[in-house]
């Protein structure tokens, strides 16, 4: 049994992860936690996501609980995610990662950390996505420079970050698969007079709007043809079910810092 806490527990997907755990016989929910100031701190978990008494009152902070527990699973934020993370390496407690927003000097600060405790990150957690970023690598290797690369996301109102976790790591992965520096050929907006696209151009544009939970589509324009692929996602729980899923692969593992292509045998 793999006793799990969860960060940000009364947030939007830290309630469907907390709810949902109870469908992972192998996971057992022993802890939630919230940050300083939340207005639930102190309440049942379970009757905060819907899932009756459990017996678990809602923590200000991982300190108070993180002996009772194995594992953290962190969708927060990326100052709360690398806190957690120190924590956590520090008790030798296992994490999944499903933070967005973290720059490349978080990642660099992360990175350490998890030498000592085996870690899941990864921007997206569901098993469609994953599985697209493989089709997209091979797709972008055999069209190479031919076909113009182009990623529109779109998102809920609410979401802080763009362009989404999601579009950029699709971004990286394309531009690995063609052998492009994505620094030197995203373009992020477009306005004006900007004459022609640069044949090497990848472009990544956000959508912001109503409660859109998540959309992504890869766009390959060539002469004559063009390939689209998307995803889309319509409920939380699909990034719920990964992050759990996560969660039991990862838990007795060496240390080291893995992603969902690991957890799902994509590699």
């Amino acid at each position: 049994m793999i006793k799990i806490a969860v960060a940000g527990a009364a947030g939007k997907m830290g309630q469907r992860i907390t709810a949902l755990s109870k469908e992972y016989p192998e996971l057992k929910l022993t802890a939630a936690f919230e940050r300083k100031g939340h207005g639930a701190i102190g309440k049942d978990i379970g009757t905060i996501v819907g899932i009756g008494e459990t017996g678990i009152k809602l923590s200000d902070s991982l300190e108070g609980i993180i002996d009772n527990s194995d594992l953290i699973i962190d969708f927060t934020s990326p100052a709360s995610t690398k806190d957690n993370l120190r924590l956590a390496s520090k008790k030798g407690k296992a994490m999944v990662i499903g933070t967005t927003g973290l720059s490349k000097d978080d990642m660099k600060e992360i990175e350490p950390f998890t030498k000592n405790i085996p870690c899941v990150m990864a921007s997206n957690m569901s098993t469609g996505v994953n599985l697209l970023l493989k089709v997209l690598q091979d797709v972008a290797k055999v069209l190479g420079d031919e076909y113009d690369i182009e990623i529109v996301e779109a998102h809920h109102r609410l979401k802080k970050d763009a362009p989404s976790g999601t579009a950029l790591k699709m971004a990286q992965v394309i531009a690995d698969a063609v052998n492009r520096n994505l620094d030197e050929v995203a373009v992020y907006a477009r306005k004006g007079i900007i004459g022609e696209r640069a044949k090497k151009e990848i472009g990544i544009q956000t959508v912001r709007a109503g409660d859109i939970v998540g959309e992504h589509t890869v766009m390959f324009g060539g002469l004559g043809e063009r390939i689209e692929i998307t995803h889309k996602a319509s409920s939380r729980d699909t990034f719920a079910r990964g992050a759990l899923r996560a969660a039991q692969w990862v838990a007795g593992k060496p240390a080291g810092l893995y992603d969902m292509q690991d957890v799902l045998g994509l590699k």
